[in-house]
């Protein structure tokens, strides 16, 4: 059900920063599972280093290489414990690291995703992509729930901007988490799926679903065309730094065409530049005395509510209040929530 935006008067959404504080007690997808063997790899979370490798078949997750000499004193902190290591789980086909203090993770609050195995088995490489933007996770967040964006930018993919009989957007959310749908009806068909996907009508009906996870910026999509089918994928938008993003994208489309589903997740290439080109230049504003930001307007409920979504949280953790609210526990089933079908 949709929440009503009330007039806020707590919180400004003109003093909108969104990159001044990391978020902390929540776990981050920062690699494919599949990309995790025997060799470390190295990722970075909020400038935090941390190195993935497997060692006689276990997870292993630290901030120092395997290779160096343990030395504790270069490692201690409040993300690792006294050996240098962090928390660290497989599931969904993602490898998932715990940021904030080790004696609170648990795997009871890894999100649920109700469209990927919990095992990871069976999601083919070539569903799985990995994009890099220029840009703080927040603001790409943001332009996700802006999904009239996507007309302009990837018309291609999912129909341009013709008109449609009808055009809805609708949100609800919790302390944590902010769900927007977005309703079309009689929507053109995207070239991609009228040429690739086998749709040959003018016209489909498009309801999309974007659930996201305020702490660690996890975006699940789940978008639905008729005539056409489903393409529900994940986007974890995990920091690098402070003006830098990672996405380890994977998609779930066993119930699309063979062309379809080998050709979609390869748009991700032509998607990501598209969306890192109006993100990159975002940020420098927000930091920049007298620079025009990017504001929202009274019609855009998703992108203010997340907005004092946010800041709320923040405001919590730097009282020092870290702890999950009953209304928002990640684990919860949202197979509702995303109107998966039974």
């Amino acid at each position: 059900m949709q929440q009503p935006l009330e007039r806020e008067t707590s919180v400004d959404k003109r003093a909108w920063m969104p990159s001044t504080f990391d978020l902390k007690e929540t776990w981050f997808a920062v690699a494919h599972a599949n990309q995790v063997g025997n060799r470390p790899v190295a990722r970075v979370i909020h400038a935090q280093r941390c190195y993935l490798w497997r060692e006689n078949g276990r997870l292993c997750a630290s901030a120092l290489h395997p290779a160096e000499p343990r030395q504790r004193q270069a490692v201690i902190s409040e993300f690792v414990d006294e050996q240098g290591a962090y928390p660290v789980a497989e599931r969904y086909g993602y490898v998932w690291v715990w940021y904030g203090n080790p004696d609170h993770a648990s795997p009871a609050l890894l999100p649920h995703i109700p469209f990927l195995p919990e095992d990871g088995a069976g999601i083919p490489a070539y569903m799985r992509t990995t994009i890099r933007f220029d840009g703080c996770s927040p603001i790409s967040v943001e332009n996700l729930l802006d999904l009239t964006h996507a007309d302009f930018l990837h018309g291609e993919v999912i129909g341009g901007e013709g008109e449609a009989e009808s055009d809805q957007v609708e949100f609800s959310y919790t302390s944590e988490t902010i769900t927007r749908t977005r309703i079309v009806v009689a929507k053109p068909v995207s070239p991609v799926m009228r040429w690739v996907g086998g749709v040959r009508a003018k016209y489909q009906d498009f309801r999309s679903t974007l659930h996201v996870h305020l702490r660690n910026n996890l975006c699940i999509s789940y978008p639905r065309f008729e005539p056409g089918f489903d393409i529900p994928n994940v986007q974890p938008f995990v920091p690098s730094g402070r003006y830098r993003s990672r996405v380890n994208q994977i998609f779930n489309l066993h119930a699309a065409p063979t062309p379809f589903r080998q050709v979609m997740p390869r748009m991700a290439y032509v998607v990501g530049p598209q969306d890192n080109s109006v993100v990159r230049p975002q940020t420098p504003a927000y930091l920049s005395e007298g620079a025009r930001r990017d504001l929202h307007s009274r019609f855009d409920g998703p992108g203010v509510r997340y907005r004092i979504l946010m800041k709320e949280l923040q405001r919590r953790q730097q009282q020092g209040d870290f702890s999950y609210a009953a209304d928002a526990h990640p684990a919860k089933d949202i197979s509702d929530v995303l109107g998966l079908k039974n």
